[in-house]
Formats: C-alpha cells, structure tokens, sequence
C-alpha cells in the first residue's frame, strides 16, 4: 500500500477546549433574566453568546437581560424572521436567531457573522445551527426545560479567556448544580 500520499485534512477543525465549564439553574423567567443582565453588564466588546435548547426553553428570556445589561431600551424580539436584529446600548448588541437556516453557511451569506460585531455583543439564539462557523472564543450556554414549570437547567461552556471571565460572572449569578474551572 502506497502510504506516500499525505491523508486528506479533517473537513471539520478540531473542537477548542473548554476553559471554563458549569451546571447551573433558573426557577423562572425573571431570574433568567436576571441571569442575562449580569451577562450583559459584564460583557466586553467581541463578546459571543450562543444559546442552544428547544423551543420555550428560555434562550429569548436571557437575551432580552443580555439587552437590558448593556442599557438596550428599545424593544427586544427574537429576530426569527428578519435573522438579526441591532440595537444600540453601552455597547451594539447584535441578537441573531438562526432558527430558520437550513445550512450553516446561509448565516454567512446573509451577514449574520461579520467582522463589525467584534465591536459589540453577539448573542445567537439556535447557535447549535451554525456548526463549526461558531466562533473559537464564545460562551456557549444550553437552555433545557427540567421537568414542569419554569426551572431550567444552564449547561455552560467557555472558549477563551475573555469568556472565561464572563463564564465566572455567569456562575456568580446561578445557583449553581456544578461548576469546574
């Protein structure tokens, strides 16, 4: 067998390590709200939230207190069907829903994912749809029901220092189930 030829380069990279990890939980849409708000008043230009979880798990409810944290006045929606939606704050906050794409590379043909976020706070609500165009460095937060009610479980993973640092004021801001560092 000729072994002289190089094999192929994975098509997929190479997922980052987690920095920072966690389990935390909300009891109601206030307190993940709240939860969003520390996000928001802790956030960074080049900030990158992705919110993974079914429909009515919360993601919207959190990206409205990520909005309220950075002094956002005007009206938040989930931006289904207009794919992104900027407002302006202490720093823009570009809300993008990415619940209508049928392939990753729409977000870019659309302008979802751009070079002028890096001056402002990206939160992405469906982000498990963009695959491998997530950014490396971003706080990945997974929104699930648990049982009835309003209690939810936040799975959370940070890329990158600057995340990690918001990963911790994500975890001051929980009841925390189980953090690792």
């Amino acid at each position: 067998m000729d072994r002289s030829a190089a094999p192929a380069a994975p098509r997929v990279p190479p997922r980052p390590t987690a920095a920072a990890r966690g389990t935390s939980t909300s009891t109601s849409p206030e307190e993940t709200r709240s939860i969003g708000r520390a996000l928001g008043a802790a956030a960074r230009p080049g900030t990158f939230v992705a919110l993974i979880g079914p429909l009515g798990a919360g993601k919207t409810v959190l990206a409205k207190g990520i909005a309220q944290g950075l002094g956002v006045i005007s009206v938040v929606n989930s931006p289904t069907f207009v794919l992104m939606n900027e407002h302006p704050g202490r720093l823009p906050f570009y809300h993008v829903d990415a619940y209508r794409l049928n392939d990753p590379e729409e977000a870019l043909a659309a302008g979802l994912l751009d070079d002028r976020q890096a001056g402002g706070v990206t939160v992405v609500e469906w982000a498990d749809r963009l695959g491998d165009w997530l950014p490396e460095e971003r706080l990945e937060l997974e929104l699930a029901p648990d049982g009835l009610g309003d209690r939810r479980i936040l799975a959370w993973q940070a890329f990158g220092a600057a995340h990690e640092q918001l990963a911790s004021t994500l975890a001051a801001a929980t009841k925390p189930a189980r953090a690792e560092q």
